[in-house]
């Protein structure tokens, strides 16, 4: 399946997309809740996949497939070759790091530069959605635990995110964190160990990774951050940019008004942003 929330901002009802075409699966289902805690603990997510409606052309404005997970779980350093670009080694255990839900953006919406940080930055990655409540969860589990897939671009404001010594302002600001276009569940998915990921700016190819490159792996990444955190339904975990970003080029490139970024993770889809 391939779930979206869509309408305009903070008024988004969640559908079932088939290519083309939406299901309003409120028009279906009056009071389903909107993709997240409520939604995957209430069994939505299997009461949607019994739905075989065609749905219709709509031309609306996409939201985040999860509008206001609790929490924005990222790994840093997960990508060799990106480690490497940084002058960094590769970490011991998975890096992680918050964004929070202010950040969240839909699929095609802008990303809008900070008044407080310059060189901002693009990261694409493969993000996962929690859809089930769990804590020390067992690697040879973690994969029941995920609802599906997204796209997201971890934008990052470079200036902030060096000058404080730690992460979380520069990864932290609003609409920092696009994501979509669709939550994808796994069964339509071939091979979660190998998936492309490109991103493009102004349509050059910028970076272009394959999850096959990982190095720490999904079950590992949630097995690793399920320890002494509980993960609950609608929480978005990030697994890690590949090579490429902006900030690491000899010279740097970073963001300005009116570029356009494109990432795409194969199978999954594309989301693209203007930066205003």
């Amino acid at each position: 399946m391939r779930l979206v929330m869509f309408g305009e901002k903070g008024r988004e009802k969640p559908g079932l997309q088939r290519d083309d075409r939406i299901v309003d699966l409120d028009s279906v289902f009056p009071g389903i809740p909107a993709i997240g805690e409520a939604f995957f603990e209430e069994g939505w997510l299997a009461r949607v996949a019994g739905c075989d409606l065609p749905g219709e052309k709509l031309d609306v404005r996409l939201g985040s497939p999860v509008p206001a997970p609790s929490k924005i779980i990222c790994l840093g350093k997960n990508y060799a070759e990106h480690a490497k670009e940084g002058g960094f080694d590769n970490p011991a255990t998975p890096l992680i790091f918050c964004k929070t839900p202010n950040t969240v953006s839909g699929p095609f919406d802008d990303i809008r530069i900070p008044q407080s940080s310059g060189q901002v930055d693009w990261e694409v990655e493969l993000a996962l959605v929690v859809g089930r409540r769990g804590k020390a969860i067992a690697r040879s589990a973690a994969l029941d635990y995920v609802a599906g897939f997204m796209v997201m671009n971890d934008v990052s404001g470079r200036e902030a995110q060096f000058a404080d010594s730690q992460w979380f302002r520069g990864k932290a600001f609003d609409t920092f964190a696009p994501m979509g276009p669709a939550l994808v569940t796994a069964d339509e998915i071939t091979d979660l160990g190998n998936l492309t990921l490109t991103a493009r700016v102004n349509g050059e190819v910028m970076q272009s990774g394959n999850t096959r490159d990982l190095i720490f792996d999904i079950p590992t990444i949630l097995e690793n951050i399920s320890q002494d955190i509980t993960l609950v339904p609608g929480d978005v975990i990030s697994t890690g940019t590949p090579s490429g970003v902006g900030i690491f080029r000899d010279p740097p490139i970073t963001l300005q008004r009116g570029d356009v970024v494109e990432c795409r993770v194969s199978e999954v889809g594309t989301i693209r942003n203007r930066v205003v």
